[in-house]
């Protein structure tokens, strides 16, 4: 018995000092830890630009309170790496539809950002009961010219939604005066918006004190802007074939029912889910069309569908 506790004593002591010297050897020295921090994973403090703005309106970053609220939104985003990659691979297929209905209407370029706070660049459901990219709401979609149904819901239709949207904003900005304000009001409402403001007795969004949601809405998305503009500088790699594209679709104009969505999609030889894939606003797998109304339908072009 006692032969058997020396033995494993020793064998002990051997594994100790083979733990000893394998720990000095793979210690950091002053020659490679250099090179370790760089290739290893870390978390680093992010400098906050001296000059960002959003439509061409500066943000006062002199103030402190507003360099901070920026910083953690930099922080926020660029630290959650994986959506943030989505939000790189989704623009890539959004913004060249999303850009150039904002350009029509005269909307800066930056509102783009706002879709990407607002739901990811995704049909995204809001427990209020907002849908879609843009996050319209079902009085604010029927009021603006949209039908909106459990049978059709065009909320979900991007480039009728996006136009709703620059209807909405325009308006804001008409009543609000600056497109800072006018980006607040699509999270808080116009009416909310100018309350606030004759309450305090002030005329700029970054004067007043506002709910958490809204108090941050315009700081993500000009961190959003700043990230998906510079994305090396913040630590995102990826080349343009990790990227989502858009699928090229043309239009079949619909005038009747359609009682089989199913069997209307294999004249065009794609299936059901592929026809929803770019007809989201059909919610059903049928369309009722009793008042014969035109709708377009779009069916991507052969040879990107197996």
């Amino acid at each position: 018995m006692k032969l058997i506790q020396k033995a494993l004593a020793f064998v002990g002591l051997l594994s100790l000092c083979a733990l000893f010297i394998y720990a000095l050897q793979d210690a950091p020295t002053d020659e490679n830890f250099e090179t370790k921090l760089i290739n290893d994973y870390n978390v680093y403090a992010l400098q906050v630009p001296e000059n960002l703005d959003f439509a061409g309106e500066s943000m006062p970053l002199k103030n402190p309170d507003i360099l901070e609220r920026m910083d953690r939104e930099l922080l926020v985003n660029t630290y959650w790496q994986s959506n943030g990659l989505l939000m790189f691979k989704r623009a890539k297929k959004y913004f060249p539809i999303i850009e150039p209905i904002l350009a029509k209407h005269g909307i800066p370029d930056d509102f783009k950002y706002l879709a990407v706070i607002e739901s990811g660049l995704t049909n995204a459901v809001s427990p209020a009961g907002a849908r879609g990219v843009w996050q319209i709401m079902p009085a604010t979609g029927r009021e603006n010219g949209l039908e909106v149904n459990k049978n059709v819901d065009e909320r979900y239709n991007l480039e009728k939604a996006t136009e709703v949207a620059c209807k909405y904003l325009l308006k804001s900005k008409e009543e609000l005066g600056s497109w800072t304000l006018a980006a607040a009001a699509y999270n808080a409402g116009n009416a909310g918006v100018s309350r606030r403001l004759k309450e305090q007795n002030v005329s700029d969004y970054y004067d007043l004190l506002l709910g958490e949601e809204t108090g941050r809405y315009l700081f993500r998305i000009v961190a959003l802007k700043e990230i998906l503009s510079h994305p090396a500088k913040y630590g995102f790699n990826f080349r343009e074939k990790d990227l989502y594209q858009n699928i090229p679709t043309y239009k079949i104009e619909v005038d009747t029912a359609v009682t089989d969505f199913s069997k209307f999609a294999q004249n065009f030889n794609i299936n059901y889910k592929i026809l929803k894939l770019h007809n989201p606003w059909l919610r059903e797998p049928h369309l009722n069309n009793k008042s014969r109304k035109s709708y377009l339908i779009e069916i991507p072009k052969e040879g990107y569908y197996q």
